[in-house]
């Protein structure tokens, strides 16, 4: 079976950036369901269509394709006593709203003097990376996986 509108496309993936470094990579396989219901990154979704069990599929990502340019806006500096002091450390991460509303996942980068140095950027933000798939499986996706938008059991959303 092709990969296709509501098709289930299970794979095995490894992300790697500009030179060559494995950012992530899945040692069992993961799911998702193909159609543009925003599951997987349309250029990787696009590359994908048409491809059988088998196939390896490599698409190489620019940052607006993959985890978004680097925004300087989403870097703040915060005081300390905004945190709980027994937790504060480099790497923690919280959830925080942009001006817009929106939740966004911030990480603490720097702590110094009293104040917090808070980034709302993806890791991976402003990078170019390569991700390649090799599909493992592909079968017609269930009525209630499209009614969801997105795989149910096995490698999926389990509810």
């Amino acid at each position: 079976m092709q990969i296709a509108m509501n098709t289930v496309v299970t794979m095995t993936y490894e992300l790697k950036d500009a030179d060559g470094n494995v950012l992530e990579s899945s040692n069992d396989p993961v799911a998702y369901l193909h159609g543009g219901y925003d599951n997987i990154f349309p250029k990787v979704e696009e590359a994908m269509h048409g491809k059988n069990i088998g196939d390896v599929v490599t698409v190489d990502l620019q940052p607006v394709d993959a985890f978004g340019e680097y925004d300087e806006e989403l870097v703040q500096i915060e005081p300390a006593s905004a945190f709980p002091a027994a937790e504060l450390k480099v790497g923690m991460q919280f959830e925080g709203e942009d001006e817009t509303g929106d939740v966004v996942l911030y990480t603490v980068t720097e702590i110094a003097d009293g104040k917090v140095i808070v980034d709302g950027n993806h890791p991976w933000a402003g990078e170019r990376v390569v991700f390649t798939a090799t599909i493992t499986d592909v079968r017609s996706a269930n009525k209630e996986e499209v009614a969801h938008q997105h795989v149910h059991g096995a490698g999926g959303h389990h509810h």
